[in-house]
């Protein structure tokens, strides 16, 4: 699925959620009301993304039957995966085995009683970098070095510092605000900072077409895709977009886990990033 949009020309992880001026958050279960984790969010936001879901909730058909909540007849469930543990005996001692599941899902837009909401379409007028305080408040607990520069963005992990080009060199694009890009590139370089072996201890490769390097892009990608989404802006769009397209098919071709695994990652590092801020804040 994940391929066949990036076929078409489109990221999923990147500006997919963006529609008539609002940002789907992560998606969650109505239930528990806990936010989808790694791969499943991008698979959630590409079934988002082809049906033009508005809703960022989900459940099952048996959880929306217990809110009395019927499924208009002829939609279509969407998949999500999970895994469990059997125990088995293996030269005589017992082990825990891991083991795939799937499930199938719902938006609350295939619901009877959805009835979508009224979107007062908004042009974005400036093109200075706007602050969001709750946003810079995040950033600052984190205790990160950031130095901004007339160059471009990067993380060193030589200096353990993330480099950062001076905000008024961000644009804004059909896509994303300058606000949102100078933001959301941001997020991109803090989620490789959290790879440092005194943090989550990551490999990110040596140079572009490295194999970890291609991998620990791909966390990054979709780590700051995930955190754009909880603070409800878009994510920058990549300069060579094509190029940039050809690049993830070639990767997500060889080795579909990849994706998976990123998603993994990206979700740890998410995690780690609002566990340090909560931690710091206090």
């Amino acid at each position: 699925m994940i391929i066949e949009q990036l076929e078409q020309g489109v990221v999923p992880w990147q500006q997919s959620w963006k529609g008539d001026n609002t940002i789907l958050g992560l998606p969650k279960n109505i239930v528990s009301g806990k936010s989808y984790q790694g791969i499943n969010i991008v698979l959630l936001w590409c079934a988002s993304l082809k049906h033009e879901y508005k809703s960022c909730e989900w459940a099952t058909f048996k959880q929306w039957k217990e809110k009395k909540e019927p499924i208009r007849k002829g939609e279509q469930g969407n998949l999500i995966v999970y895994y469990d543990t059997f125990e088995k005996e293996i030269d005589g001692e017992v082990q825990k085995i891991p083991f795939l599941k799937s499930s199938i899902v719902f938006n609350r837009c295939q619901l009877n009683s959805y009835t979508p909401d009224v979107i007062t379409q908004t042009d974005h007028i400036s093109s200075l970098v706007d602050k969001i305080e709750p946003l810079d408040e995040f950033i600052a607990n984190l205790d990160a070095i950031i130095v901004h520069r007339n160059g471009g963005a990067c993380y060193s992990p030589s200096t353990d510092t993330v480099y950062m080009p001076m905000p008024n060199m961000f644009q804004n694009t059909e896509t994303c605000t300058a606000t949102e890009g100078y933001y959301s590139t941001l997020l991109h370089e803090l989620v490789h900072w959290t790879g440092k072996s005194t943090r989550m201890n990551r490999n990110g490769g040596k140079k572009f077409g490295d194999k970890n390097y291609a991998n620990e892009e791909l966390v990054a990608e979709l780590g700051a895709a995930f955190l754009c989404s909880n603070f409800g802006i878009a994510t920058i769009e990549k300069g060579n977009h094509a190029g940039y397209i050809a690049q993830w098919l070639k990767v997500l071709k060889e080795n579909k886990h990849t994706l998976i695994v990123a998603a993994s990652e990206a979700s740890k590092a998410v995690k780690f990033l609002h566990e340090l801020y909560s931690f710091n804040l206090e």
